[in-house]
């Protein structure tokens, strides 16, 4: 079995995060990590907050807070919501760690001694208002490519081009809002990309066939477009410190490492983490120094992060010179929209993952989500798609059959799965069926397509419906009760199976169906294609209790509510 390092993009620390930032990283990565691990497989899925730069200074300091109190209390609410998500990391971590900090520095010494960092001086924006130079993200304007007037001096949230503040229009601080900006000359470290354009371009070209066209295809953008190179220090208060051994006047003018610099190395520092708070088990470099070919990296992303993970980060580690592990998958994503408007954090448009929960419980989430990805292209969340995915697929398709099945076979038969006759020709059919759904499923995970996933195991559960409806046992309980019986119990090893193979999607639910039956002996982690087929893992005799209603079906009423609260037009 191989090993499988799973990364998903860093949420950042300001705020909680919106839908389309979790379905863009965080739930697929999950959903992927909990399969293999029913598959058997040894997964260590590595996420953390990314909290320096900007952004967070400026967050705290509209809330009155040290930044270091602002992030801390920012991680525990975020880690609150992924917990209420049920992703389950095997660690999450913060960038402004100890691990971080000293990783971060022992790559750009390293990326030094090997002639690819220089310091230069460079002209940038000061702002005699605020009594400071202002990094990349305190310089707002108008960006020059598409107009948007929000853009920050780093990036255009709009368009994704990346910026210089002295690239904006009418720029002004985004500290005190001063137009009042001069350019004075300030010293910063440099990575000289340039120098290992040619280097990730080969590294690049080794998987790119591999990759998602969205992931190759902006990769080979950035590298078509040329490698530059980056200033890679920002004057903050709050950061990475540049080292004093190595840079003593920039580290006594207090720089820090810029975040993108910073943040990438937290996979491998939030992993350093993890193994610290139990190190006698926890061989954190066998995951990513040296590591062997039994272990598989895969990143999952929005696509506006593809370029920093695919060609910035792969270029710091070949930098580096040291044999650290890089990537083999990208899982990059589009957007997911709502009502064709862009989910935004600083705008806060659309529904956020805190508002979500007090809704709704996570499956309903989990799933609209999982099956609705925006893979292939960008998808739009609207209330009424929501409303009827719900209804038809967990609430009519799954949900109805699992109660209908319980609650019909304790009012006939009492609380203990039913004997009945032996399996005849409608349920070699349905095993038939279902071990080819199945394969169906495993297939499209095993390939990370998780429209395609959602699709398939819908399809397993529509097929239980569809026997059910054939076999009738309401009907030929009046005629045959042992035929009943025998349509009961094989219905019931569908809601088993149904509760194993459903688990990285709807883990709650998946709970509670397994939990319905007293098995004390059932360690199942999946379901063989034989035991597909058999449908024979609940046997007759088996005690079982009629679990509450799995998913409540949505009413016009919720559906109005939810429009009204969060908006049902365009964005």
């Amino acid at each position: 079995m191989a090993r499988h390092l799973i990364t998903s993009a860093l949420p950042y620390i300001n705020g909680i995060k919106h839908l389309g930032n979790m379905v863009g990283s965080m739930l697929p990565a999950d959903v992927y990590s909990r399969y293999l691990r029913q598959r058997g497989h040894d997964v260590l899925y590595i996420c953390a907050t990314d909290e320096h730069g900007t952004p967070a200074e400026l967050a705290a300091k509209e809330q009155g807070l040290p930044v270091a109190e602002f992030c801390a209390r920012a991680h525990d609410a975020q880690k609150a919501v992924y917990d209420g998500f049920a992703l389950a990391f095997d660690y999450f971590g913060r960038s402004s760690s100890p691990e971080n900090v000293e990783i971060t520095q022992h790559f750009a010494r390293k990326l030094n001694e090997n002639g690819f960092i220089e310091e230069r001086a460079i002209r940038q924006v000061y702002s005699p208002a605020d009594g400071r130079f202002l990094p990349d993200r305190y310089v707002e304007g108008t960006c020059p490519h598409c107009g948007y007037d929000k853009a920050r001096g780093d990036q255009c949230e709009n368009c994704t081009r990346v910026l210089d503040p002295t690239d904006l229009i009418n720029p002004r601080s985004a500290i005190s809002g001063s137009t009042e900006l001069e350019v004075r000359e300030t010293k910063h470290l440099f990575l000289l990309q340039s120098k290992l354009q040619h280097e990730v371009e080969a590294w690049v070209a080794r998987h790119e066939d591999d990759w998602p066209q969205l992931a190759s295809s902006i990769a080979r953008k950035w590298l078509t477009e040329g490698l530059h190179d980056r200033a890679i220090t920002r004057d903050l208060d709050w950061g990475v410190p540049v080292p004093a051994d190595t840079w003593p006047e920039l580290a006594a003018e207090g720089k820090v490492f810029y975040v993108w610099f910073d943040a990438p190395i937290e996979y491998i520092g939030a992993t350093k983490e993890w193994a610290d708070q139990d190190p006698e088990n926890r061989d954190w470099k066998a995951w990513w120094y040296e590591a062997d070919d039994t272990v598989r990296y895969t990143e999952f992303m929005a696509k506006d992060n593809v370029p920093f993970h695919t060609v910035m980060f792969p270029a710091t580690e070949l930098g580096v010179r040291e044999p650290w592990k890089k990537v083999d998958y990208v899982k990059a994503f589009n957007w997911l929209t709502y009502y064709g408007g862009k989910f935004s954090t600083s705008q806060k448009r659309g529904v956020f993952t805190d508002q979500a929960l007090d809704i709704l419980p996570a499956d309903y989430w989990r799933y609209f989500l999982i099956a609705n990805a925006p893979e292939s292209d960008d998808s739009s969340f609207t209330w009424e798609h929501f409303t009827a995915t719900v209804n038809k697929d967990l609430a009519d398709t799954l949900g109805n059959f699992v109660n209908r099945v319980l609650s019909f076979s304790k009012k006939r038969f009492g609380e203990e799965v039913p004997a009945g006759g032996e399996p005849g020709e409608a349920e070699a059919r349905l095993g038939e069926e279902i071990a080819r759904l199945l394969a169906e499923y495993e297939e499209q995970m095993e390939a990370l397509q998780f429209r395609k996933a959602a699709a398939a195991l819908r399809a397993l559960w529509s097929a239980g419906n569809s026997y059910l409806e054939e076999k009738a046992p309401w009907l030929e309980i009046k005629t045959d009760k042992e035929g009943a019986a025998l349509t009961l119990r094989t219905a019931m090893n569908l809601i088993h199976l149904y509760a194993v193979v459903s688990e990285p999607l709807i883990p709650a639910t998946s709970a509670a169906m397994r939990g319905a039956f007293a098995l004390p002996d059932d360690t199942a982690s999946w379901v063989s294609a034989e035991e597909a087929k058999a449908l024979a893992a609940v046997p007759a005799g088996t005690p079982f209790t009629v679990p509450p209603v799995l998913f409540a079906k949505l009413t016009d009423e919720d559906l109005a509510a939810y429009k009204e609260r969060f908006g049902g037009e365009e964005g």
